[in-house]
């Protein structure tokens, strides 16, 4: 059968390992949702055995459970404590080892690997925030050129959501939970009764060549319309929304809102929110050498706005108090962002919410700091 960008086939689930074997074939190291030490994590694996079948998370703010399903769904979860940024943008990557000789030091740039990943199971607001990282990685005028090779080498398979959690909003951003762009292959996992399948929408060439290495068949319309209508279900079920009318000046407007300190006594500056989002990008680079002083080297770390040091300047640091690094955090994702990159920072995917030590809700700080209607915020 011939397949076509606008035509959408069936995987049966009894040929969903094919994929793998054909992503193997091409050279590709597969990385998927997993169970690892009781949560659904991004991780490398080499079988479809280790997808998280007949698994589910129930999330809160603060909180988050794996609970068994009453199938055996594959995709039957909502989003981790992992982001497919890991795999992109490294959380510590080598920049250079510098080793001592007779006359001084040589510097040896590093040769980072660049491994051909295909991602297995990205969700729509996942999609949007690589498309957020590429804007900043690869599109201004400086190119990060790690993150640009590890970008052009993967393959991306989408998976449509069936289901919601209590700290999605991504509807309200406009990022899902129905795919639209930026894959090779989109699946949207359907059970009906005995059936288990996968109704499958091609996005790039690269993806119709590995269809024609995969057992499918055409979708029937009713086989199409039960995909639609697990992605109109997870629509539904949203646990959270942001209002983003106007939100851009209505942040900047608020920077002496008494809610931020409010939020201020409650938050820790862990950075937690900034190590879970899929597009925080800020990191720190450090040099060290070892005990003998013959080495040295250039390391580049994942860092995040609520640290002390990261806007330490000459004579002290900028945001000494909590509240302000938690303002500038908040400002940055979802007005500041939109004047560097032309977009909001946030994807709703509601991972700051529920890996918040305290419960922090990002939904209801802007809910109160931008409510038109309060007239005794401003102090």
């Amino acid at each position: 059968m011939s397949i076509s960008f606008s035509s959408q086939i069936v995987i049966e689930y009894q040929h969903f390992d094919q994929l793998f074997a054909a992503l193997s074939e091409l050279g590709y190291k597969i990385a998927a949702p997993t169970v690892r030490e009781g949560a659904i994590v991004y991780d490398e694996v080499t079988s479809v055995h280790e997808l998280p079948c007949g698994w589910t998370d129930v999330q809160n703010a603060g909180g988050y459970e794996l609970q068994k399903r009453a199938d055996n769904a594959l995709f039957g979860y909502n989003v981790g404590p992992h982001s497919w940024k890991k795999f992109l943008h490294p959380p510590s990557l080598k920049l250079w080892e510098a080793q001592k000789n007779e006359q001084g030091f040589e510097i040896c740039p590093e040769v980072n690997e660049v491994p051909r990943y295909a991602f297995i199971g990205v969700r729509s607001c996942e999609l949007h925030a690589i498309k957020i990282q590429d804007r900043v990685f690869m599109e201004g005028p400086y190119v990060d050129s790690t993150y640009e090779k590890r970008r052009k080498e993967s393959f991306i398979v989408a998976v449509n959501c069936g289901q919601a959690g209590e700290t999605c909003f991504c509807s309200s951003m406009n990022t899902g939970p129905q795919v639209s762009e930026g894959f090779d292959l989109a699946l949207s996992e359907v059970m009906e009764e005995e059936k288990h399948y996968f109704v499958v929408s091609v996005g790039s060439i690269e993806g119709q060549a590995l269809l024609e290495k995969i057992v499918h068949r055409e979708a029937r319309a009713e086989e199409i319309q039960l995909a639609m209508d697990t992605v109109d279900e997870a629509r539904e079920q949203m646990g959270r929304s942001v209002d983003t009318f106007n939100i851009q000046s209505l942040l900047i407007d608020n920077h002496d809102h008494a809610r931020w300190e409010e939020v201020a006594e409650r938050c820790l500056s862990c950075g937690n929110c900034t190590m879970v989002c899929p597009t925080c990008f800020c990191t720190a680079v450090e040099d060290v050498t070892d005990l003998t002083g013959e080495k040295a080297q250039r390391v580049r770390r994942w860092d995040s706005c609520f640290t002390m040091d990261f806007s330490y300047l000459h004579g002290g640091s900028v945001r000494s108090s909590v509240k302000s690094r938690y303002r500038q955090w908040l400002t940055h994702k979802f007005s500041t962002w939109i004047d560097q990159f032309g977009s909001s920072g946030c994807v709703g995917c509601g991972r700051c919410i529920t890996w918040c030590p305290v419960g922090i809700d990002v939904t209801e700080e802007i809910t109160h700091i931008c409510d038109k209607d309060k007239n005794d915020g401003i102090t």
